[in-house]
């Protein structure tokens, strides 16, 4: 059943305030970890930052969540976002990956990320002298992306990736359990089609409300068309295709014209909240449920949000 929320408090004043007392450890707007460390790695022959919590925690094993960038954005642009995330108990990814797409080469997701990750995670996980040596649930994949990125998670979702978010078409491993995305639709380009997406496994779309690169359109017109629940659609008020990143229109990366209103910190942090608390829903996590499944649309005033499930 989906619903959509409008006005804030509904929850709270319906017995919400059980569930915000299980909140409040952490807070709604909080995080499990308030340390994260990072290191630098290669994926699969890929220069790639990771970012995990101190691993004085007692919380293990993490999950690993790999971020898939946009066209031409460097991993370094997304360290504000990664860092956020993997403060909710994750070790996140972030690879360069570079390809020749159409003719030019350049910074481009590819599906087989997923795959090289996994394999990446079990190797990281068992190599005496890794930061995170037997800290990492190599049996747990979840995906995070932006723009292209996501384009190419979308595909991952329904199982198999296929060109041009790949190379040549290779199946989504069995690791992977959900995902979240930003900034990403399937609409056909230069047309207002939107092919039907048939994911396997649960999709978070969150959208920038003032995005001029993936339009608003197109990110409610994808999620309607996502067969498989749980799904989760977030419009963010005030910010655009480059809420996600540490700065706006990023070197190198297709600009975008539309003004954000949204302080750029600020939308950075609500847009991996929201991201990781979905992806730990999707873990069976019952502050994650409870923060994508109703309150934090109640409690978040930049947003308004769908879901089914």
């Amino acid at each position: 059943m989906g619903r959509r929320f409008s006005r804030r408090g509904v929850l709270l004043a319906a017995g919400g305030a059980v569930i915000a007392g299980a909140l409040a450890r952490p807070a709604p707007a909080g995080a499990a970890y308030s340390t994260v460390d990072t290191y630098a790695t290669t994926v699969n022959g890929d220069a790639a930052d990771v970012y995990h919590p101190h691993t004085s925690s007692p919380h293990q094993p993490w999950p690993v969540v790999l971020l898939l960038q946009g066209a031409a954005v460097g991993r370094a642009n997304y360290a504000g976002f990664a860092r956020k995330v993997a403060s909710y108990g994750f070790v996140v990814v972030v690879p360069d990956h570079t390809r020749v797409l159409f003719g030019v080469p350049g910074l481009y997701a590819d599906g087989a990320e997923a795959t090289w990750t996994v394999a990446w995670a079990a190797a990281e996980n068992a190599r005496t002298g890794s930061p995170l040596y037997g800290r990492i649930d190599a049996g747990t994949l979840l995906l995070t992306g932006h723009s292209f990125g996501g384009a190419a998670g979308l595909g991952l979702s329904t199982g198999l990736s296929t060109p041009p978010f790949t190379d040549a078409p290779i199946p989504a491993p069995a690791q992977l359990r959900a995902a979240a995305f930003y900034g990403t639709n399937n609409a056909a380009p230069g047309t207002t089609v939107i092919p039907p997406v048939a994911n396997t496994i649960p999709v978070a779309l969150i959208q920038g409300s003032a995005d001029g690169v993936a339009s608003p359109a197109g990110g409610l017109g994808t999620y309607a068309v996502l067969s498989g629940t749980p799904k989760l659609y977030v419009s963010l008020t005030g910010a655009n295709h480059y809420g996600i990143t540490d700065v706006q229109n990023p070197a190198g990366a297709r600009p975008d014209l539309s003004p954000q209103t949204l302080d750029q910190a600020d939308g950075v942090e609500n847009i991996a909240r929201w991201s990781a608390l979905w992806l730990r829903a999707q873990l069976g996590d019952p502050v994650g449920r409870a923060w994508v499944y109703g309150l934090g649309d109640a409690v978040d005033t930049t947003v308004e949000t769908q879901f089914e499930r």
